[in-house]
């Protein structure tokens, strides 16, 4: 079983809500709205909006604060309690709502799926023994990537929530339509009354959270665009040079060019390569100074631009001429 690193002070709300048809654009407007408000509330870390998918069929909404106190003042708000009133066109059906206390933000694209139990005070034991099985059994399947299991939070909610997270939307299926789940499902039957809810986080931004599940303060725009500009020069290099052979012209060439740069960026370069590199330069720790922090991230990106030019330089001049 996969274990990971708490931040036990932050509180994180996931809400998901059913959009009557039609009002998708109006509801989001209205969301962005109310996810604004939050911003103005003490503790807040950030927010999320997430539209529906195969995996999900909800809008799903989270918000992180940096305490369940703090959470607690903006779920219980007048603010709040306002905007919702104003939005109520544009909701079919009530909203659901887990709260959790502590937890890892995942820095991939997963699967995540909420479990909320309702357990009797003389049965948490039992509970919690059946949960460990249920953890170990759903970490042999493949694409399991972490579990978590948060308590309920007085005053706040009383359900016990599980979070398990898959790295794809069909391994996460393997695992809730297997045999062994059901006769887990069968050894647990006095905690069968629950609610289960995928949210399908694969709407990462190349820029992604902290693994400490806070959300950083997002890399000024210089920043980000000199991290651009690092992942940028090597793939379109490279695909210049693997599409070369094809003698495309000019036109199409740039065409499939920039298509396949976009996802290539999207996909592999800036979460896989430039957020890693300059991960400490883009966001950096607090208590480290800014010049030196950007000092180092800069040495950085000059080392890896004279790697590349040199690469490239050989690559192009004394191994392979472009047609």
């Amino acid at each position: 079983m996969k274990t990971e690193k708490l931040d036990e002070s932050a509180a994180t709300a996931i809400i998901g809500q059913r959009v009557v048809p039609g009002l998708e654009q109006e509801y989001e407007a209205w969301q962005e709205d109310l996810n604004a408000a939050a911003a103005h509330y003490p503790g807040y870390l950030g927010s999320s909006i997430s539209a529906p998918t195969p995996v999900q069929p909800d809008w799903v909404v989270v918000f992180r604060f940096d305490s369940i106190a703090h959470l607690q003042a903006w779920i219980n708000s007048a603010t709040r309690q306002r905007l919702l009133d104003a939005g109520t066109r544009f909701f079919d059906g009530p909203a659901t709502q887990q709260v959790v206390s502590g937890g890892t933000q995942p820095t991939d694209p997963l699967v995540t799926v909420v479990v909320t139990h309702r357990v009797l005070p003389s049965h948490v034991d039992d509970f919690l023994a059946w949960q460990h099985h249920m953890s170990e059994e759903e970490s042999k399947f493949e694409g399991f990537r972490g579990t978590e299991l948060f308590r309920p939070i007085e005053g706040l909610q009383d359900e016990w929530t599980t979070l398990y997270r898959y790295d794809n939307a069909e391994h996460l299926d393997a695992w809730l339509t297997s045999p062994k789940r059901q006769e887990l499902l069968a050894e647990g039957e006095k905690f069968n009354d629950f609610k289960l809810r995928t949210i399908d986080n694969s709407f990462g931004s190349w820029f992604a959270f902290e693994e400490n599940g806070k959300e950083a303060p997002p890399p000024s725009e210089t920043k980000t665009a000199i991290a651009v500009w690092v992942g940028l020069y090597p793939t379109v290099v490279l695909l210049t040079l693997a599409l070369s052979p094809l003698e495309m012209p000019l036109w199409l060439g740039l065409l499939v060019g920039n298509l396949l740069s976009s996802f290539i960026m999207s996909f592999l370069t800036m979460p896989y390569y430039v957020n890693r590199l300059l991960k400490r330069w883009l966001r950096p720790s607090p208590d480290r100074p800014a010049a030196k922090t950007n000092l180092a991230g800069l040495g950085i990106v000059a080392a890896v631009t004279v790697f590349w030019g040199v690469v490239f330089y050989l690559v192009t001049t004394q191994f392979w001429t472009l047609p």
